[in-house]
């Protein structure tokens, strides 16, 4: 019989070639089953073979990791690799049934995030010294964060190969190494055209980076790090008090075109969200906003 760590290399190799996850989301989920298997077999002297194993033991694991006082939002994500690494198992024919078919996924309250307004976006871009080609650079970057409402990790993967401005789209690469074409504004495409011309033109590029969009000043690729410590210098800068990431200006582009009346699944495609569900949390952000405004402007939200 194959080893436990045999079937967890095996899942691993599903995950890379099948459903094509990074191989970050790929490690979280052999930790999580290795997890699994370590509370299955402690303290027993006869191992538990996969196939052996029932609904009962995995809701047993998860009153084990609720126990362990670890976040809902963990224990979700934990029970996600187990359902899908028994869904591997069935596809091989290991398994005829995946214990995990009928277990609830444990239920969390989804934080809202800090949503910036327009004033706020306006305010932190004007807050940039754009007498430096560096700030000229983070203008822009700031503009298409909010413009096309990427990740950090697909702007600083974003390539000039993938700019059509003249069309007015940019391909991005997400989660998976999924493509997607995102449409990009007037200003974000202004703004990108003038940075490639005068400022990106004159760095030193250094090998591998030849298509990447944003570079630093030694012209190489710009690491997460960097885009969250200059977003927060120029929140800080301009007075702004709440949390700003790079975060904050994908969520604003799409709470902002929600309360706009986008359709919700055209902003699911422009985000990359692989589900609606994850999309849906903006509906519930744009009832706040309607909710608050009704507050501040109904006659009879006036009476005590």
């Amino acid at each position: 019989m194959a080893s436990a760590q045999s079937y967890i290399k095996g899942f691993g190799t599903y995950l890379r070639l099948e459903k094509h996850l990074s191989e970050a989301t790929i490690a979280a989920y052999q930790h999580d089953v290795a997890q699994f298997e370590a509370f299955l077999q402690a303290g027993r002297q006869t191992p538990v073979p996969w196939t052996a194993v029932r609904q009962a033991e995995v809701e047993a694991f998860l009153t084990y990791l609720y126990d362990m006082k670890l976040a809902a939002t963990t224990q979700a994500r934990m029970l996600s690799g187990l359902k899908t690494f028994f869904g591997y198992l069935a596809e091989e024919g290991l398994v005829e049934v995946s214990p995990t078919e009928l277990v609830e996924t444990p239920q969390w309250r989804r934080r809202l995030p800090d949503v910036l307004t327009v004033e706020d976006i306006d305010a932190i871009m004007q807050a940039i010294d754009m007498s430096k080609a560096e700030g000229r650079r983070n203008k822009t970057i700031i503009a298409v964060l909010y413009a096309c409402g990427l990740r950090v990790s697909e702007l600083t993967g974003l390539r000039l190969s993938g700019l059509f401005l003249d069309e007015g789209f940019v391909r991005v690469i997400g989660k998976g190494d999924k493509e997607r074409l995102v449409p990009i504004g007037q200003e974000a495409v202004r703004l990108l055209e003038h940075y490639i011309r005068y400022d990106r033109s004159q760095l030193d590029v250094k090998h591998g980076c030849e298509d990447i969009v944003f570079l630093n000043r030694r012209g190489g690729r710009l690491s997460r790090e960097m885009v969250f410590m200059m977003i927060r210098q120029a929140a800080g800068a301009a007075g702004i008090t709440k949390a700003v990431s790079p975060h904050s200006f994908r969520h604003s582009f799409a709470t902002h075109l929600v309360e706009g009346g986008a359709d919700l699944r055209a902003v699911q495609e422009m985000l990359g969200h692989a589900s609606i569900t994850t999309t849906e949390i903006y509906t519930h952000l744009d009832k706040r906003y309607l909710r608050e405004t009704i507050q501040q402007f109904h006659p009879f939200s006036k009476y005590k």
